[in-house]
């Protein structure tokens, strides 16, 4: 037998494909992934795209029949089921004053897998209160989660990093110790993979991602549970006024903040900042979702056949919501963020209710929450609360 018949099936594949390395494209071949990466063929992919739910493409023509159909769709596509019938048991340590209201921390089982401590903060003075679901961000720092928003003041270790991440970030305030001043019961609590329920390894979200969907299950739609019964949680509060119940986040937790609004009518008014764009304005060359990684607590497998990102944030229609956005956000240009937008405000004044809807883009800002950007959004907090 000749060498070249003694080679094995393995061989001549590694073989051949370092052949047509070497030469180039071969007989018309192309290469298979490109940009990001990306499959070659992903613009037939987006074109395919056609967003049938949307409102005013569905055929769906009476909205609150719309919005439960949409909502439906969406929670077929978390993978994780409804946790209603799960006891919440909540058990309250760590006790402490603040300025104008008092700190606790409180442990409740969100699903029926796992019990999650959080930071909750009670204004001085008589309720019921108006509320505020506050929902923690990604920004591939693990080791802090609600303590990016709320001082931790039961951990001086995890208090430098918080400042450190408030004074990047939020111009050096704790948004929620600011909002419990201003008069609101104020909720935060770790997402998986963070804080107390961490720290996870940036390069480890795609195992985890792969391994919730191996189970059955899904990362992102976790999330999503846990935040919509973290608003009822929130809403069935003695202290709380149920009526005025708000969710607010920035970056991630501002995807948090629709996407809860959308799942759940115990939130009244949702807060977004630094998260919005189309799903196809997106999904381009050099965009953060590309890498993977942390998109996959964003990643909903097949509602894209359904809805578009704007569409599953209109669910909330038309309750009062808020979008600002950086105009030099280089993970949400300002130009992809106006389409989405131009969407939402076309939902909210199909509704008669284009004034419940406020979008601002902020020219000279980045992915940040300042100052200026947080007493803009307490300020319309009272007034749609």
């Amino acid at each position: 037998m000749g060498t070249h018949e003694r080679l094995g099936r393995r061989t001549f594949v590694v073989g051949a494909s370092t052949a047509l390395l070497a030469q180039g494209a071969v007989s018309g071949a192309e290469a298979a992934v490109v940009d990001g990466p990306l499959p070659d063929f992903h613009p037939a992919l987006k074109d395919a795209l056609t967003f049938p739910l949307a409102w005013g493409r569905s055929p769906i023509r009476d909205f609150r029949a719309w919005r439960r159909a949409a909502r439906a769709t969406l929670e077929e596509h978390l993978l994780v089921e409804r946790q209603d019938g799960t006891p919440y048991t909540p058990e309250i340590s760590g006790r402490a004053q603040g300025e104008g209201f008092t700190r606790e921390l409180v442990t409740v089982s969100l699903t029926r897998h796992e019990r999650v401590r959080g930071a909750l903060l009670t204004p001085h003075g008589r309720g019921p209160f108006p509320a505020v679901l506050l929902l923690h961000d990604h920004g591939a720092r693990f080791d802090i989660g609600k303590e990016k928003l709320i001082r931790p003041w039961y951990d001086d270790t995890r208090l430098a990093s918080a400042r450190a991440w408030a004074d990047k970030y939020f111009s050096g305030r704790f948004v929620g110790d600011e909002l419990a001043r201003r008069g609101y019961v104020v909720l935060c609590l770790d997402a998986l993979g963070w804080g107390d329920r961490g720290p996870l390894v940036y390069e480890q979200q795609q195992a985890l991602a792969a391994n919730f969907y191996n189970l059955g299950s899904s990362l992102a739609g976790l999330m999503a549970r846990e935040d919509q019964r973290a608003a009822a949680f929130l809403a069935g509060l003695d202290r709380v006024d149920a009526r005025r119940v708000a969710a607010v986040g920035f970056s991630m937790g501002a995807y948090r903040a629709w996407q809860t609004a959308a799942l759940s009518d115990h939130i009244a008014a949702a807060a977004s900042v630094c998260w919005m764009t189309g799903l196809k304005e997106m999904m381009v060359p050099g965009n953060n979702t590309l890498r993977g990684q942390s998109a996959y607590y964003m990643l909903h497998p097949g509602l894209a056949r359904h809805l578009d990102i704007p569409d599953v944030a209109s669910i909330a229609a038309p309750r009062p919501a808020l979008f600002f956005n950086g105009g030099l956000d280089t993970l949400f240009p300002a130009e992809d963020v106006r389409v989405a937008y131009d969407k939402l405000r076309a939902v909210w004044r199909s509704r008669h209710a284009e004034d419940r809807i406020r979008t601002k883009t902020w020219p000279e800002l980045g992915h940040v929450f300042t100052r200026e950007m947080q007493d803009e959004v307490f300020n319309w907090l009272d007034d749609v609360l």
